[in-house]
This record gives C-alpha cells, sequence and structure tokens, in this order.
C-alpha cells in the first residue's frame, strides 16, 4: 500500500508540474470549446441572475460588482486560472457572450421603451413623465440612484435625453429605430 500512494504521489507531482511547464496558448486551445457549458450558462445561470434586472437602478460599482460576477463565471467555465495571464477581452472573443452590464442595459431601455410608448393616461406612463413637487425632499437613507437617473445616464450613452426619448417615442421616427429600446 505504501508502494502505491508513493506512485500516485509522485504521478500527481508530475502533473503539478506539467502543467505549469504548458504554454498559455495551448491550455487555451483545449479548454476553449464549452458549447454545452455555455449553453447551460446561458440558458440556466443567466435568467436567474437577470431576473427582475430590468428594474435594477445601479450604480458604477454595482456594474463593476455584475461584471465581475460574469467573468467568474466564464473563466470557471472555461478552466481558466489566475496563472494562465488571460484579459478579459479575450474571455469575451472566446465565448462569445457580451458584458453582462450591457444585457441588463438593454432589458432595462427595453421597459422604458415600451412605458414611453403607452398611452399617457395609464399609470405606469405617468410616473416616467411626473415630476416630484418642488418642496419634495429624498427620504433620509435613500438610495441616491433611482431608476430614472440610471435611465437617463443610458440615454446618454446613446445620445438621447429623456425628453427626446419620450416624446420621440411617440413619433413614428424613433419607433422605427427599434435598436435603441432593443
Amino acid at each position: 500500500m505504501r508502494k502505491l500512494l508513493g506512485i500516485k504521489y509522485l504521478a500527481s507531482q508530475c502533473h503539478h508540474l506539467c502543467g505549469y511547464a504548458k504554454s498559455r496558448q495551448t491550455d487555451l486551445e483545449v479548454k476553449n470549446h464549452h458549447p454545452t457549458k455555455l449553453k447551460l450558462y446561458n440558458t440556466r445561470i443567466l435568467p436567474i441572475f437577470l431576473y427582475g434586472s430590468e428594474c435594477w437602478a445601479v450604480t458604477k460599482r454595482d456594474v463593476l460588482q455584475i461584471d465581475t460576477l460574469d467573468q467568474w463565471c466564464l473563466r470557471k467555465l472555461l478552466g481558466i486560472k489566475w496563472y494562465h495571464h488571460v484579459r478579459y477581452d479575450e474571455v469575451r472573443r472566446t465565448t462569445g457572450q457580451p458584458r453582462l452590464s450591457a444585457i441588463v442595459q438593454a432589458r432595462r431601455l427595453s421597459l422604458f421603451g415600451h412605458t414611453a410608448r403607452m398611452p399617457d393616461e395609464t399609470d405606469a406612463r405617468s410616473t416616467i413623465t411626473a415630476s416630484p413637487s418642488e418642496n419634495w425632499k429624498k427620504p433620509p437613507k435613500r438610495p441616491h440612484t433611482t431608476w430614472m437617473k440610471t435611465i437617463q445616464q443610458d440615454l446618454r450613452s446613446n445620445n438621447l435625453s429623456l425628453d427626446e426619448a419620450i416624446t420621440g417615442s411617440e413619433s413614428s421616427t424613433l419607433e422605427t429605430d427599434v435598436c435603441v429600446w432593443r
């Protein structure tokens, strides 16, 4: 039994040393084809994470944490270790996955576009266009970032203002330009 344990220990040491001797390129070539794992990730993990994401009011720190979680999951899925020194962009290119924060932003803009196209008398539309009274203050210990501020930031990244998006959604020009909302 002692001899068997020694051989097993020696084999694990050789495997350990050979693992460090491999180049990063050959190691990635072996591990970068995981279509089944990516399908499972897209069908089982992402829907759980993205549930209700269109209503999130995210900060820059939240976006960073969302993308960090996504990057960690993809690296685990591909079997990429920290000592492989694989860049963020290379993992994205290998998997073909968009950033998770970009998916959240697209879903948020999709919900906003849906509510902005509703008739004026609906409650959802009136909450978007309503403004607080002049003497209104944010209650203490409430978050500084609101959903509408997040929407305004998302629209700014698409070179639109909130007024242009709301009034433009009634006209035919922005309705035909569906790529902003989807």
